[in-house]
């Protein structure tokens, strides 16, 4: 087993998609719908890249002919020459500079997008796996990251490659021999680049997974306070956020280093270089080959040339750090969904209450041990419009079923079916129109109250919304907040009590009118007073409807047509109330604990 687990560590370390498919993937899906702008902002790079060249171009007639020649008219002309070309280069450089941060802001929009969009219709496993600070981390920082290999790498790397290539063409001009003798840096500074970008690749990743693991951490202790204060663990939580920042320290400092790698072996290279063209320039220049001028041009346009050279090094930082993003952001889009639609799929149109069957299910979770099944060849039955419970102790299997009956897993063996439809056969939206759900953990959104009881119907008028509180027993506290029905209710509805958000929940259910009623626990976590209010309320939502009820609180069962009791996976008690207290087994100890 931890031989595996290395092998996997050491694959996963290892397993790095080339720049060359990353890149033409970035730029088929997200770029090439923009390539008339990108064409634009092109010209404009070029346009700036000719005006760098004829600055180094004009030090020949401001070397030779003003000041070696002191010829006073020519000063002005060249002068206004050289106000020009730096007035170009600045006009042409915002162009291009805004042009291509359209392009990159646009492609962070269409990957955060099509990122949620995939989320959404992923498996409940799958979030069950992965931390909601490690999916945050790369819906906004990877995706963040990743435009830098979009906008600021290719808009430098074409940029500073045209500039490199026109003033290579000065320099040639000026002296081939001298241009081949000098070059030879560039092709070593490309090797140590591409060596160090490989190296800057791997810390980019691991630094990005860190940040998700920090984005996790936070989000658990954000949502945890109430209890880290209430068992003085503030200290060790302290202590675990700082091991974390300790080694994103690390890794940025690594980073650094690395990436600046590139400075020295640069300046160095073009060290040898300059002196190169200084020594064998100088003697052209004595010996009468060439003028001062030209030489003078020549230098410039080499020291220009290096600049680029030097911004192509940073550019492969930046580079490799957003595809290392932009693999870590593709991990995600490109997982798929292992629930979805099969091809002949049809709708669920049921016109009344349905008919619910169990029949020899058996079901166990993906990250549990083989031999820990969370129901064991189970068969049950809920006659269409009666109300059916199910009892157990934790872990017996009860919200399993509701989740299998959501199909939001698919089950190894055995059918479960809905007025003789196997779920299977159902297409997942319509499966989910036909359902409505009350549960213990009610979601609220940071939004009115009308939006939050519409949620579960998009088109309802408000008449129809405030009719379903009215049903649900929530209008009469709906009115005495703030803004009434349009008062938001901040995130989880923090403004609200707990029985407060179980009625929201009601009213969505009752206003959504679904045949099939899933109730999980939506009394458990209730006082009394709360409890009672609640109950009358789904005593309401009940009535013409198919029922589930997953309890823990046997009192508000009393009444179900039909009780399961449950224990290890199996159904081990059925009958109602009076017929389980006869029997006086589980369901009666359960009873008298209650």
């Amino acid at each position: 087993m931890i031989i595996d687990k290395l092998e996997d560590k050491k694959n996963k370390k290892n397993k790095y998609t080339p720049t060359g498919p990353l890149m033409r993937r970035i730029i088929k899906n997200y770029v090439r719908p923009h390539l008339r702008t990108i064409f634009v902002a092109v010209f404009f790079m070029i346009l700036a890249a000719a005006m760098t060249g004829g600055l180094a171009k004009l030090m020949e007639p401001i070397i030779d002919e003003v000041f070696s020649a002191k010829d006073k008219a020519k000063l002005v002309p060249v002068a206004a020459a050289v106000f020009f070309a730096f007035a170009i280069r600045g006009g042409a450089t915002y162009a291009h500079t805004v042009l291509m941060n359209k392009v990159g802001q646009a492609v962070i929009a269409k990957v955060q997008k099509e990122m949620f969009s995939h989320l959404m219709n992923m498996d409940l496993a799958f979030f069950h796996k992965t931390t909601s600070g490690h999916l945050i981390t790369r819906m906004v920082s990877d995706v963040t990251v990743m435009r830098g290999a979009v906008t600021d790498s290719i808009t430098g790397i074409a940029k500073s490659a045209l500039t490199l290539v026109i003033l290579l063409g000065v320099m040639f001009y000026q002296d081939w021999r001298l241009t081949i003798a000098s070059v030879f840096v560039f092709p070593l500074a490309a090797f140590f680049v591409a060596k160090i970008g490989k190296k800057l690749r791997r810390v980019s990743t691991h630094m990005q997974e860190e940040m998700g693991e920090f984005s996790s951490l936070l989000n658990q202790n954000f949502q945890a306070v109430r209890y880290i204060r209430a068992y003085d663990l503030e200290q060790q939580e302290k202590n675990r956020i700082n091991k974390v920042i300790d080694k994103l320290y690390r890794l940025y400092c690594k980073a650094v280093r690395v990436s600046a790698l590139a400075t020295p072996m640069s300046e160095i290279l073009s060290g040898i270089a300059i002196v190169t063209i200084i020594i064998y320039g100088g003697i052209q220049v004595v010996e009468g080959t060439t003028t001062p001028g030209k030489l003078f041009s020549f230098i410039t346009a080499f020291l220009l040339a290096y600049e680029p050279m030097k911004r192509l090094a940073k550019m492969n930082t930046v580079l490799q750090t957003g595809l290392a993003a932009a693999e870590r952001v593709f991990d995600v889009i490109d997982k798929k969904p292992s629930i979805v639609d099969k091809k002949n799929a049809k709708e669920l149109m049921l016109k009344k209450a349905p008919t619910v069957s169990f029949d020899k299910v058996s079901f166990t979770y993906p990250t549990a041990e083989e031999d820990k099944c969370a129901l064991k060849n189970i068969s049950f039955k809920i006659p269409a419009g009666k109300t059916v419970a199910l009892v157990g102790a934790s872990g017996s299997g009860k919200t399993t079923i509701i989740n299998l009956l959501l199909r939001f897993y698919d089950i190894e063996h055995g059918n479960i079916k809905i007025s003789d439809n196997n779920i299977k056969n159902i297409k997942l939206k319509s499966l989910y129109n036909n359902i409505a759900i009350v549960s213990q953990d009610v979601t609220i959104f940071n939004d009115s109250v009308l939006d939050n009881i519409r949620a579960s119907c998009l088109h309802a008028s408000d008449e129809d919304v405030k009719n379903a509180a009215k049903a649900a027993l929530a209008h009469d506290f709906i009115q005495e907040l703030p803004d009434g029905y349009n008062t938001k209710l901040g995130e989880q509805g923090l403004k609200l009590s707990g029985g407060q958000r179980q009625r929201i929940a009601i009213a969505r259910a009752m206003l959504k009118n679904a045949p099939l009623l899933l109730l999980d626990e939506a009394t458990s976590a209730l006082d009394n007073n709360s409890e009672q209010i609640v109950q009358k309320a789904l005593n309401k939502l009940q009535h013409g409807r198919t029922t589930l009820i997953v309890a823990h609180r046997l009192s508000t069962i009393k009444n179900a047509d039909i009780i399961y009791v449950m224990e290890a996976g199996e159904i081990i008690e059925i009958g109602n109330h009076e017929e389980l207290l006869k029997i006086n087994g589980i369901y009666a100890k359960l009873y008298g604990k209650g």
